[in-house]
């Protein structure tokens, strides 16, 4: 006797995919919760949320190498483009021991947010490989760039998916990639990664743009809070490309950097640092320890320090419900992507403290590689100041909108940057339709 078939099970959308460990999503978890809490306010968009919970492509390669002791090694890569709605994908390329898939697509989904919020016409996109560079010679990493940028070749390219640098990545980076790329098509194609050297059609500016974008949106949220810039203490987590840059700037424009933190450790004076020496001493010493004239504080200390701004520019989720009720600034402006989870985000909103989001905060940099992208395909390259004057007025007016967003519906920053951001992305996805 044939038995009959079992009930169909009903039919469900799902925003947790197959491929992710559904009770240890990892950023990913942290990037659905913020779409989730936007979504109220999408009016009938939200009838497309769902397409903000999947990203639209993931690519996962074997990276293999000869190692220069003659060996192979094989190493994980990732490239997933979120979404492409407004446009090609564009983020950078992370190479990072501690990579996941996870990661990645969070990475991705919140560029997809952050040009939207500043009205870029591009997707999300991004990349990384699991490594640890500081363990490898100058022509190992050569050769993982050239094969990573071979394997991913299928998908990239200057009107299909942008790649630029991002943690442990460079200008020398996007070098090889645009090199590798081109020799596989047979063609100098300039456009096809940002951030690139200025003498391969990269952009001036482009090195301090982030670290310019995250000084913007600090001093506009200063000025909004009654706030002023001269004398404003200044902690900044991070001293790699963004972190410097952005004390730099802040140092230059009268702000005191009273604190400093990156992997080696931590110092403090609250007479000030000099960022430039600061940076040369860690040039020199390998670490931020033993500066002139700072004292040495405890990783944990950092979240404490008495200031105005705080910055983090590291990695994700470093402020947490654990020491977000220590923060002492009046305004935290996010350099790094996702160093704040949701619920450290609520203990800082009911503390009063202003959170400027990662998708405005750091947007500089997806900026000034919007305008090496454009320059590139013009052929045609503008002066530094044509650039900062044209990232501060993009930065100003993009925190400016954001602002009277959060004001009119009574939320944060961050959830008036998803408000516009989402709104802008299923706009397009609304219109556009489903092909077939």
């Amino acid at each position: 006797m044939t038995s009959l078939p079992s009930e169909p099970a009903p039919r469900a959308l799902h925003s947790v995919p197959s491929y992710l460990d559904k009770n240890n999503l990892g950023p990913w978890e942290i990037y659905l919760e913020q779409v989730d809490r936007v979504t109220p306010y999408l009016g009938k968009l939200a009838y497309w949320a769902e397409t903000l919970k999947r990203p639209k492509r993931i690519l996962i390669v074997d990276v293999p190498i000869h190692l220069d002791d003659g060996t192979v090694a094989h190493f994980e890569g990732y490239r997933v483009q979120h979404n492409t709605s407004r446009g090609p994908a564009k983020g950078g390329v992370r190479f990072h021991q501690d990579v996941t898939l996870s990661e990645v697509m969070a990475l991705s989904a919140w560029m997809t947010i952050k040009n939207a919020a500043v009205n870029l016409p591009y997707g999300g996109g991004k990349g990384g490989i699991r490594i640890d560079p500081r363990n490898y010679s100058q022509g190992e990493l050569e050769r993982l760039t050239r094969r990573y940028t071979t394997e991913i070749g299928l998908i990239i390219g200057p009107e299909k998916d942008i790649p630029a640098p991002d943690v442990n990545t460079n200008p020398q980076t996007m070098a090889w990639m645009m090199d590798t790329y081109s020799m596989n098509v047979g063609r100098t194609a300039t456009g096809v990664v940002t951030g690139k050297p200025v003498q391969l059609g990269g952009s001036l500016g482009r090195a301090d743009a982030t670290g310019r974008g995250v000084f913007v949106a600090g001093a506009e949220a200063l000025g909004k809070l009654g706030m002023n810039l001269q004398g404003a203490r200044v902690a900044v987590q991070g001293f790699g490309n963004v972190g410097y840059a952005a004390a730099r700037i802040f140092h230059d424009h009268g702000a005191k950097i009273v604190a400093i933190q990156d992997v080696s450790g931590t110092i403090f004076s609250s007479a000030g640092l000099d960022p430039y020496a600061a940076q040369a001493h860690l040039q020199a010493s390998g670490s931020v320890l033993g500066f002139e004239g700072s004292d040495a504080l405890s990783r944990e200390e950092f979240w404490q320090v008495p200031c105005d701004v705080l910055i983090p520019a590291a990695l994700e989720k470093q402020i947490t419900p654990e020491n977000a009720s220590l923060i002492q600034a009046r305004v935290i402006v996010e350099g790094a992507n996702g160093p704040t989870t949701p619920a450290a985000d609520d203990i800082l909103r009911e503390r009063g403290v202003t959170v400027v989001p990662d998708v405005l905060a750091n947007a500089g940099g997806v900026t000034v590689s919007y305008f090496e992208w454009v320059q590139d395909f013009s052929s045609f390259f503008w002066t530094e100041d044509e650039i900062n004057a044209r990232l501060d007025r993009i930065m100003r007016e993009a925190f400016t909108s954001l602002w009277e967003v959060a004001e009119r519906h009574g939320v944060t920053l961050r959830t008036a940057a998803y408000i516009v951001a989402c709104t802008r992305v299923l706009e397009a996805r609304a219109l556009r339709g489903l092909y077939p």
